[in-house]
């Protein structure tokens, strides 16, 4: 993203156009590196983002709502007392950095002031630093020069401007035509000798150049050209945004509003990555944990494969004794069951009737260990299904609600611990996916607890379908009396195929009227058996 000294050039011009005469209402800090500043221009309130991250630094408009802490930070309650209320006088770039300078007439019942809030975009450098009369007041991120920084960031220290960087500056036209002569068109020496510019605007600048003097080309493409705010799209989604026109690019109505839709974007993605990720990770140790358990259980019904040929020995043993005696190490004796001859190991310290009573015993603890072992298999095995129809639900997510509802489900199955609550949420309740076709409507459970909520809320004679052989969401018709032509049966069948763990063009769904679903006692969230049904092959729908 350009975040360069050409674009935060423009971004000034169109904030302090808004912003002048302007005055600071409230200030939250919903995230670590953002604030928020809600502005009463004198005719509309708008909301102003400060965000400092590494990788989404920017100022800009924004109408997004955002959960703010219960307890504000300390930064944000700084600014609460020097800026509450404060009259904006002006915003503009500093010389050509990549600094925003906010002024501000402070007034309270005991003083008045002017302060200065910089707003430093420098990637993972960006900060935020409040002074008076050009002494630090506070900043978002501290920093002294024993931690190995290039400049102090400390309360009651005079503020200075980073370390100007070995490149020429723009302004300067003779140092911009000896710095470029000879170089005309080249993009990467631009970009490496000029200051403030992004390769992106490097490229931009040396693509239009059509002759001429190249410096004064330079200089008047980066004050002179218009602000041309762009949308840079790849395979669908925002990637980029610039000041300028792009090719292939989506105009926005201004810088503000393509910061905005750029790392609104951006940042939903990130989260819905990361959210998946985290659902993944739970759902994917629980099916770690369930399959060394039926390691285990396999491992010891294995040690348990010779319980039929203990009671075979101790059998044969016993009805043999009369040609065994005490020290004998083994026997051969004629095995009744199948004709053939059996070697048996014996204790030489134990009676012929010790051994077969040792073997007796070694038989009926095997055939207890099966016995137990049994409903402990079913049971995770039960576990270990209803774990990947979790890791089917997360995979097929397509929203954040998705997982916000997989996310429910496994809180309330303890496969994840509850977080303390730190901002004023408001729990909302999730809904089912709601469709409709040809007069029909069409439900889809977001998770497993949704599904079986699903089965409670349908008549008798609604269509249920699910995914043959795979784990897939609940989907009910709701007939309302009528019958269901095939097209809503198809769709309904493709809306289960695409949130199925299905893979193909041809995903078998299974249908029956929801009189024919029931849920056993005490069965898993999602487990449901049915019987008088028909099939269908269908494709994954396109939603």
């Amino acid at each position: 993203m350009p975040q360069d000294a050409f674009t935060l050039r423009r971004n000034a011009l169109e904030l302090n156009d808004a912003l002048h005469g302007g005055r600071i209402n409230k200030i939250n800090q919903p995230e670590k590196e953002e604030l928020s500043f809600i502005i009463y221009t004198g005719k509309r309130t708008v909301k102003l983002v400060l965000n400092v991250n590494a990788s989404d630094c920017g100022v800009y408009f924004s109408e997004a709502e955002q959960e703010n802490p219960l307890v504000a930070p300390n930064f944000c309650m700084l600014l609460r007392k020097h800026l509450q209320g404060a009259e904006i006088l002006e915003v503009s770039q500093i010389q050509f950095e990549r600094i925003l300078a906010i002024r501000m007439n402070c007034t309270s019942d005991f003083s008045s002031c002017e302060r200065v809030l910089y707003c430093e975009i420098m990637g993972k450098y960006s900060n935020l630093v409040l002074t008076e009369n050009g002494v630090i007041l506070g900043a978002l991120k501290t920093a002294a020069l024993d931690a190995n920084c290039k400049r102090m960031i400390l309360a009651g220290v005079k503020y200075a401007l980073p370390a100007p960087q070995d490149k020429v500056d723009p302004r300067d036209i003779a140092a911009l035509k000896i710095a470029l002569a000879g170089e005309e068109g080249n993009a990467r020496y631009l970009f490496l000798k000029v200051a403030g510019l992004a390769p992106c605007t490097a490229e931009q600048i040396a693509q239009t150049y059509r002759g001429g003097d190249y410096a004064e080309h330079v200089q008047n493409f980066i004050f002179q050209s218009p602000t041309v705010p762009y949308l840079v799209y790849r395979d669908g989604k925002p990637a980029d945004f610039t000041a300028y026109a792009v090719e292939g690019g989506v105009p926005c109505e201004s810088l503000s509003d393509a910061q905005c839709t750029f790392y609104t974007q951006k940042r939903e993605k990130k989260t819905l990555d990361s959210l998946a990720r985290k659902l993944s990770s739970a759902v994917s140790a629980v099916v770690k944990k369930q399959e060394k358990r039926l390691a285990q259980i396999s491992e010891r019904r294995r040690d348990c494969a010779g319980a039929e040929e203990n009671r075979v020995k101790g059998e044969l043993l016993t009805a043999n004794l009369y040609l065994l005696s005490r020290g004998m190490k083994e026997c051969v004796l004629d095995n009744y069951y199948d004709g053939n001859k059996l070697k048996i190991a014996l204790d030489p310290v134990f009676t012929p009737a010790q051994n077969a009573q040792a073997y007796y015993k070694k038989y009926r603890k095997q055939k207890r260990t099966l016995e137990i072992l049994a409903p402990q298999e079913a049971e995770v095995r039960a576990e270990l299904d209803y774990a990947e129809s979790l890791q089917a639900l997360v995979s097929a997510a397509a929203n954040k609600e998705d997982l916000k509802c997989v996310e429910e489900e496994l809180l309330a199955a303890g496969f994840l611990k509850e977080q303390r609550e730190k901002t004023r949420k408001k729990k909302e309740e999730s809904t089912f996916r709601a469709f409709e076709k040809d007069g029909f409507r069409i439900f889809a459970g977001r998770n497993n607890l949704q599904n079986d909520k699903l089965l409670k809320t349908g008549a008798p004679n609604d269509m249920w379908l699910h995914a043959q052989k795979y784990h897939s969401c609940h989907v009910l018709i709701k007939t309302e009396g009528r019958a269901v032509p095939d097209s809503v049966l198809l769709f309904a069948a493709g809306v289960c195929a695409r949130y199925s763990d299905g893979k193909g063009d041809k995903i078998p769904v299974d249908y029956c009227p929801l009189k024919h679903v029931k849920k056993p006692p005490k069965a898993k969230a999602g487990f449901v058996i049915y019987n008088e049904y028909k099939t269908i092959l269908v494709a994954p729908i396109e939603i």
